[in-house]
């Protein structure tokens, strides 16, 4: 399973990592700008990913975080996201009907809605998917000029981490962003300042699946049980018509009887 490691104390906000991945998403630029600007944390279906400025004026990344045990695959009811074997969650638009489950289950609030279009799909980083399996690293690694990202298997890259704090216990705070919170991330980090304000507001050593699954097992009988009550209420709104209907035709008929006979 491969991972990324985010060195915050190295990253200047350059952000040419954000251009990479909106040149190999044939994303346009300037929407992109543009919904930096209103989008809270910079993120939106046009902007996979974004550098947000934390604490004491560091910069940090932000996109998909493609858990270990990712809350978004257990939500989906159709199988439109998957945990692959390489480490990224992927997306099947084709498999997707919109319900928008994921946007809600995620802990970090990362997919986004191609709210402006027509027949809009879900939008997140894949990490690029299609790169790693041809061999190549993802867009960002390659086109950080500064070495802020590093990537590899998920346990070479967790060792690393541990080497840079145990090696620079003054440079870092002695924590692995990602290693055991909400059961784990593919995008880890190594900071000097608190990285809250990416998502980590509330620290969870466990995955959350198991809080949606039991949920989501439940849905096809909900789903039945709502059925049934729309067919039980469509029959007697057309049972209740259809005696109107028949109440009428035979106060039509004895109208026109009674009409015949005083004539």
């Amino acid at each position: 399973m491969y991972a990324i490691l985010v060195d915050v104390t190295r990253c200047t906000g350059c952000e040419r990592c954000v251009s990479a991945c909106l040149d190999i998403n044939d994303l346009d630029h300037q929407r992109a700008a543009d919904d930096r600007l209103v989008s809270p944390d910079g993120l939106s279906a046009n902007r996979l990913l974004t550098i947000d400025k934390v604490e004491s004026g560091r910069f940090a990344r932000k996109s998909c975080m493609h858990c270990v045990d990712p809350t978004c695959v257990s939500a989906c009811l159709v199988g439109g996201l998957t945990k692959s074997k390489e480490g990224p969650v992927v997306y099947d638009a084709t498999k997707c009907i919109g319900c928008r489950y994921c946007m809600l289950a995620c802990p970090f609030h990362i997919p986004r809605y191609e709210w402006d279009r027509t027949l809009p799909l879900v939008k997140k980083c894949d990490m690029c998917m299609d790169r790693l399996q041809e061999g190549q690293r993802p867009a960002c690694v390659e086109a950080c000029p500064s070495d802020v990202l590093l990537f590899g298997e998920r346990d070479r890259i967790l060792k690393e981490a541990h080497n840079r704090i145990r090696t620079n216990p003054d440079r870092y705070d002695q924590h692995v962003w990602g290693e055991d919170e909400f059961g784990g991330t593919c995008i880890l980090y190594v900071s000097d300042v608190d990285l809250g304000e990416l998502g980590w507001t509330e620290l969870m050593t466990a995955g959350i699946p198991s809080l949606t699954i039991p949920l989501i097992e439940k849905t096809p009988f909900i789903g039945g049980g709502v059925a049934v009550g729309l067919l039980a209420v469509n029959w007697i709104i057309r049972r209740r018509m259809r005696l109107a209907a028949e109440q009428s035709s035979e106060s039509g008929s004895c109208d026109e009887r009674k009409s015949g006979g005083i004539g």
